[in-house]
């Protein structure tokens, strides 16, 4: 787990924690095998850029053991965990989460999806059984990578564009700058004293991707930015998957749908775990309408 000193965590920022927000009840439910899930996918990327997905297909088995490999991982001594970083741009990570200088209260492990890339990474994440934890990602992202080209293929269905599989021939390509992430947001007990304040995770961001497919444990922090600027939370779903609108999205439909600003906030007795797919096209792509 990440130890930080005081002094650390006064250097990362502190927010005013937003209302509760566990009243609203406006994040769209979408039942991937409804015969409506098409036009209710299109309405909530115009709405919200955001939709929480469920009888998704992807077993829940792959969803927990990469879980329970991930923590694993995390409750390692933080010298171990170190040799598997830094990033790189793939391995592991601490406090620093971008090229801007940008810290948050976290650790994170950031992975290729393509397999063979994974085999060789995990050989430092995990030297005594990297075939364990390499099975656990590449079963789990291989899943969830059929799951998002539907989405992608319904999405387009729903917005009439032809041929079916424009957006998701993007994220199948051998060159696709895709990536996957398992995030870990230790609890802050300090936070209890701060009166209202909340200790960010993750700051404020859009994904710059096509699409993200989110998933986490039982534990809330993450917030997502309404059209008004009003920050609410989304309340945790471990059996469900949130997917995020990314910039190249709303670029390729012409600001139809909204690439969705959200951030992660701590909490003080419960660790946060999140998994997450990030769908990119090949670097080469010319990403217009």
């Amino acid at each position: 787990m990440v130890v930080l000193s005081q002094n650390g965590r006064q250097q990362l920022p502190l927010i005013k924690a937003c209302k509760p927000n566990y009243g609203f009840t406006g994040i769209p439910v979408i039942d991937m095998t409804s015969p409506h899930a098409k036009a209710h996918m299109v309405e909530a990327c115009e709405e919200f850029g955001f939709f929480k997905l469920v009888n998704h297909g992807v077993p829940m088995e792959f969803m927990s053991r990469l879980e329970d490999e991930g923590i694993k991982f995390f409750s390692l001594p933080q010298s171990e965990k170190d040799l598997a970083g830094p990033p790189q741009p793939f391995g592991y990570g601490n406090r620093r989460i971008g090229p801007n200088g940008d810290v948050g209260w976290i650790e994170y492990l950031l992975l290729s999806t393509n397999p063979d890339s994974i085999s060789q990474i995990c050989s430092s994440i995990s030297p005594e059984n990297p075939e364990i934890f390499g099975s656990a990602v590449v079963d789990y992202v291989s899943s969830v990578k059929n799951m998002t080209y539907e989405v992608l293929e319904m999405i387009a269905e729903g917005l009439n564009i032809e041929p079916r599989n424009v957006l998701s021939r993007l994220l199948k390509d051998e060159e696709s700058d895709s990536c996957f992430r398992v995030n870990h947001y230790p609890p802050c007990p300090e936070l209890e004293a701060l009166r209202g304040r909340v200790l960010v995770g993750f700051g404020e961001h859009t994904d710059p991707q096509i699409i993200s497919v989110l998933r986490s444990n039982n534990t809330n922090g993450l917030e997502i930015c309404l059209k008004d600027g009003t920050w609410v939370s989304v309340p945790p779903d471990q059996d469900s998957f949130f997917i995020n609108v990314g910039d190249s999205l709303q670029v390729m439909t012409n600001g139809k749908f909204k690439s969705v600003k959200h951030r992660v906030v701590t909490e003080s007795r419960k660790a946060r775990v999140s998994m997450i797919y990030f769908g990119g096209p090949p670097l080469t792509e010319i990403i217009a309408p």
